[in-house]
């Protein structure tokens, strides 16, 4: 299988510690960054894992940040995602079985090594289960983002993600240090 992961950068040391379980698996890894502890943002990596997944160049996402809040809502801003964020097993497994959830989405500074990798395999290793209602609930969820006009590139090389990256990083850093920002 392809898995498309990614992070920001308070979770770099977690992602890497993923890939290589999921390549020791046999799984190929599309890794979308970042790549080092470099403050990012979360946006970023949470659109290209879900880009990448839309465009069918990876089976399934695996996205983490601190807490995977921030990364599972960017992901899910991609037409086409259906993104869940997990803390157990027991989510993952159902979100696969029930929603044929894409991208799974967890806290890398909350939860453990072997918890993470028991969640990653548990998802991607759980077949969805369809039938007309969770097919008609699917569509559904589909059409959210086709209503409201969002849009995904459907091409693109590891190249042009680098330059998207870039983009990106530059769109949301509009000179401002966020932890610095003062209340009132």
């Amino acid at each position: 299988m392809k898995i498309a992961l990614g992070c920001d950068h308070i979770v770099t040391d977690v992602k890497m510690k993923i890939s290589k379980h999921l390549k020791e698996q046999g799984h190929e890894v599309i890794d979308v960054g970042t790549y080092d502890f470099v403050r990012t943002h979360y946006p970023i990596y949470g659109r290209l894992i879900a880009e990448e997944v839309v465009k069918g160049h990876a089976d399934f996402g695996v996205a983490l940040c601190g807490t995977g809040v921030g990364i599972a809502v960017a992901a899910d801003k991609v037409p086409g995602t259906r993104v869940t964020l997990v803390g157990d097993v027991v989510t993952a497994r159902a979100a696969r079985e029930n929603l044929n959830a894409n991208i799974v989405a967890f806290g890398g500074a909350i939860l453990g090594i072997n918890f993470i990798n028991n969640i990653v395999d548990e998802f991607i290793n759980t077949k969805y289960e369809p039938n007309p209602e969770k097919e008609k609930l699917i569509a559904r969820l589909n059409e959210l983002g086709a209503q409201l006009g969002r849009e995904v590139n459907t091409s693109g090389t590891i190249q042009e993600l680098s330059m998207r990256i870039a983009e990106l990083e530059e769109e949301l850093n509009d000179g401002t240090d966020t932890d610095s920002v003062e209340n009132g």
